[in-house]
């Protein structure tokens, strides 16, 4: 069994009661956190290392450690493998700062993309517009549908069932 399938097995346990799964994630938040404002200090020096070592480095056990990589691991210049990842599995933390910080608005995660080490990298108008970026890029747009009855948007004066609406007729250029 690789670390992230511990990981997964501790973290996602249905089989465990609701209050100490949401203080087992609200304690997993915290350490994250640290851990993100320390790799934010010094964004342009990558870590690499085991996961183990890593693991040490910033204070987490080695399965906290697989399930920060699986949450970091879209935002890395090289994704490591996570998916059969071991203790003594050489992983690298080199990520891309607009690709984390987009990924963590992405999740929802206002803790991690609001720490004031982001200020550092970006300016508060560099952040405001990657957050817009991320947010417009999960909106659904849908284009008002065209009653049959309502005028026809060629300008043609003719009901839309009359006119493009017509089966066989040419398609409409909105």
């Amino acid at each position: 069994m690789s670390l992230l399938d511990e990981w997964k097995a501790v973290a996602y346990n249905e089989k465990q009661d609701r209050n100490s799964l949401q203080r087992f994630w609200d304690d997993y938040f915290m350490k994250e956190r640290d851990v993100y404002a320390q790799l934010l200090k010094t964004p342009d020096k990558p870590y690499s290392g085991t996961v183990k070592a890593l693991a040490e480095t910033f204070g987490l056990t080695t399965l906290e450690m697989a399930g920060f990589l699986d949450g970091i691991n879209d935002s890395l210049v090289k994704a490591n493998p996570i998916d059969t990842m071991e203790e003594d599995t050489e992983v690298s933390l080199d990520f891309d700062n607009k690709k984390l910080y987009m990924n963590m608005v992405d999740a929802r995660a206002d803790w991690l993309y609001g720490l004031p080490e982001w200020d550092e990298i970006f300016d508060k108008e560099t952040q405001r517009e990657l957050y817009l970026t991320q947010k417009k890029s999960g909106t659904v747009h849908v284009a008002k549908k065209i009653g049959r009855n309502e005028p026809c948007p060629c300008g043609s004066g003719k009901k839309y069932k009359m006119c493009h609406g017509k089966k066989g007729a040419p398609a409409l250029e909105v």
